[in-house]
């Protein structure tokens, strides 16, 4: 059978998402049908390093989506990151040669057509072409021009691009998990149309997504997107910090940054002491946590400058009015907002993903789905998120089993 449905598999260095939704209809909201995660060994910050272990975590994470919604699915929107990722802005125009000039999608369709004309490195493609402005006969400020008259249409894009060489591994890990790809997103694109509201975006705001291996920016003003950035900087760093200057494993790392850690000193609650597990020869200790939130935040306010040095290097630190919003699993980080906002003197507030509907809904209403909930709403500005996909009902497993079992069985007696 055939219907709308929304998939979106999101591929990062410490786990991978899959959910498949269905769109309300008249709606901007979704349900979640099915969800699944598996822990991810095959990527290095948000570059596919095994195909085989990443293939793998792609199947697993789907399968317990497609048993969860009772469905099989084979076409999803997949979230891309990593440093190999640049953005330039781009303007150019055509004539319209129609006899009323009304401009049509047709027209938009060969504005793009001709932006994919410009020279690019030979190793990279295009990965989206947002426009971020609209001209007609040199009058600025449209947002959608179809309909509208004149002889020249004229655009400012915002233009990704990405590795070819990280695509093609990205495409060849999900085709071996028996899987297409619908559409290539970057990944805070996918986290923007989550968790931003409109209004931030009109009035200048600054998402920065903190994952495991990579710390994805988008900058919106004029609620058009007028920046992009991925930083080789994330969670992972502040794990890594934490289990050489304790001298513990990275799973004892992490879990110390999830349960006692904090950003910064000021959002101490009380200084306890906390048990630190020995390895081998050395036996257990105890530290404060304020020793431990010292470790931590020395990297993640050497994250936060790196981020504040990109937004004014890009010329719109005086634009983001609305301020900051922090996502993605590092966000949960304790006393994640209060550091951005000393950092960046600017008001901040956690991302959570929003407009969902009901069914599994709320296992992805967390900063560390933002993406994965994006990802399944396509792109903002550009094309759209749903898609027709061949959907096949899963088969009833335990029948089929029973069967065999039966067969088995009777043959048994049979041959007595």
């Amino acid at each position: 059978m055939k219907k709308n449905i929304l998939a979106g598999l999101d591929l990062g260095t410490t786990k991978v998402c899959a959910v498949i939704a269905e769109r309300i209809e008249d709606s901007n909201r979704i349900n979640i049908l099915g969800f699944g995660v598996a822990p991810s060994e095959g990527l290095h910050k948000g570059l596919v390093a095994n195909i085989g272990k990443t293939a793998e975590a792609i199947r697993e994470a789907v399968s317990i989506a497609s048993n969860r919604a009772g469905i099989e699915i084979n076409i999803v929107n997949v979230g891309v990151a990593g440093e190999h990722i640049t953005s330039i802005r781009h303007r150019n125009y055509v004539t319209i040669s129609g006899e009323d000039k009304e401009i049509t999608k047709a027209d938009l369709e060969r504005l793009e057509a001709d932006v994919r004309t410009i020279r690019i490195p030979s190793d990279r493609q295009i990965l989206h072409i947002i426009p971020e402005e609209f001209m007609v006969d040199y009058q600025g400020g449209i947002e959608n021009p179809i309909g509208m008259s004149g002889s020249r249409l004229e655009a400012t894009n915002h233009i990704v691009l990405a590795s070819i060489p990280a695509i093609q591994n990205i495409k060849k890990s999900v085709e071996r998990a028996g899987l297409q790809v619908q559409d290539y997103i970057l990944q805070p694109i996918a986290s923007s149309s989550s968790v931003l509201e409109e209004s931030e975006k009109d009035l200048g705001v600054a998402l920065i997504d903190i994952g495991g291996g990579t710390t994805d920016i988008a900058i919106f003003h004029n609620k058009a997107i007028k920046h992009t950035k991925v930083i080789g900087v994330a969670g992972n760093q502040v794990t890594n910090d934490i289990r050489e200057s304790l001298g513990v494993i990275t799973e004892e790392a992490e879990k110390l940054k999830k349960d006692y850690g904090y950003a910064t000193e000021n959002a101490i609650i009380k200084d306890e002491d906390i048990l630190i597990r020995g390895v081998g020869a050395r036996g257990n200790a105890k530290i404060p946590i304020s020793l431990l939130t010292q470790i931590i935040s020395l990297r993640m306010r050497e994250l936060f400058a790196l981020v504040d040095n990109e937004i004014r290097s890009a010329g719109f630190k005086n634009k983001i009015k609305a301020g900051i919003v922090l996502t993605g699993g590092g966000s949960l980080l304790k006393g994640c907002t209060e550091l951005a906002e000393e950092v960046f003197g600017l008001p901040t507030r956690i991302g959570v993903p929003q407009e969902l509907g009901t069914g599994l809904s709320n296992e992805i209403e967390s900063p560390e789905f933002a993406t994965v909930a994006g990802l399944i709403r396509g792109i903002p500005g550009g094309k759209s998120s749903e898609y027709q996909v061949l959907i096949k009902p899963k088969k009833a497993q335990g029948k089929n089993k029973f069967t065999g079992m039966f067969k088995r069985v009777q043959q048994f007696f049979d041959e007595l």
